[in-house]
């Protein structure tokens, strides 16, 4: 649209015509760089008329006087514009030069760049509590070893004895590291915890050496199968872990009927299962 072009714009009791406005030129991608619209309205009305009076831009422009004055105060507050106040004078105001909107930008996308890390923190809480409050099963995925070492901490916060299937051969191979930390802040909370692991060899030359006064363990028979998988039921919670070499991947899942069938179907197993430790 140029100056030329004769189109009203009705605001409230006031009819503008926009052979009196300034073209806007620069508005749409002012707007992309983080500005609001009357924000980039204002910036490129002062980049083309130098000084200027607030008031006059509320007769240039469709917007309302008050917004004005408080996009004009916004972008003073941003950089892009100063302000010069002389005694007894109204306030005039003046762009800074408009590389600055560069500087903008980059803030901008460091900001949503510690939006997405944020939002990826809390994004599976929010999506398991959305599902908990349809009704549905509680689910959170987290990926990699840093999602697994989050699945095991949050099994720090247990009320009650946390059961636990464990391929421990594949713990020690995989996430010793972090195992062992966990295992230190398990027993420093005095979290008592139930394993059920495969009778082999090596489980039973582990557990003959290392005791503890909050784990007890029994073995099931070996399976020819390696699972490379650990399993943890506590507080109307099912968490896993998948330790493959290939892909390292650990789930939570709260929901208290899937809680409920994993621990009965536990305990009958650990009942008629060998004690190792304890």
């Amino acid at each position: 649209m140029t100056n030329k072009e004769k189109r009203s714009i009705i605001e409230g009791e006031k009819e503008y015509n926009f052979c009196d406005f300034i073209y806007m030129q620069y508005t749409e991608i002012l707007q992309k760089s983080g500005l609001t619209e009357a924000q980039a309205m204002i910036f490129e009305s002062l980049i083309k008329e130098k000084n200027i009076k607030a008031g006059k831009l509320a007769k240039l422009l469709p917007i309302k006087r008050g917004l004005v004055y408080k996009s004009l105060e916004d972008l003073v507050m941003l950089g892009l514009v100063e302000k010069e106040e002389k005694s007894g004078e109204v306030a005039q105001f003046r762009p800074k030069h408009p590389s600055l909107l560069r500087e903008l930008v980059e803030k901008r996308t460091m900001a949503m760049k510690d939006v997405e890390q944020a939002l990826q923190g809390v994004l599976p809480s929010m999506v398991s509590q959305y599902n908990l409050g349809f009704g549905a099963p509680g689910v959170l995925f987290y990926e990699g070893l840093e999602g697994i070492e989050k699945v095991l901490e949050d099994s720090l916060t247990a009320k009650e004895i946390i059961y636990s299937y464990v391929d421990v051969e594949a713990v020690e191979k995989s996430i010793g590291d972090i195992n062992a930390r966990y295992m230190k802040k398990r027993e420093r909370l005095d979290i008592y915890k139930k394993l059920l692991v495969p009778d082999t060899p090596f489980i039973r030359g582990l557990y003959t050496k290392e005791k503890s006064l909050v784990t007890e363990v029994r073995a099931i028979p070996e399976s020819a199968i390696s699972f490379e998988v650990t399993m943890q039921i506590y507080d109307g919670k099912v968490s896993y872990l998948t330790l493959a070499n290939d892909r390292k991947l650990g789930v939570i899942i709260e929901d208290p009927h899937i809680y409920q069938m994993h621990r009965y179907l536990f305990e009958m197993l650990y009942d008629k299962a060998e004690i190792l430790a304890r």
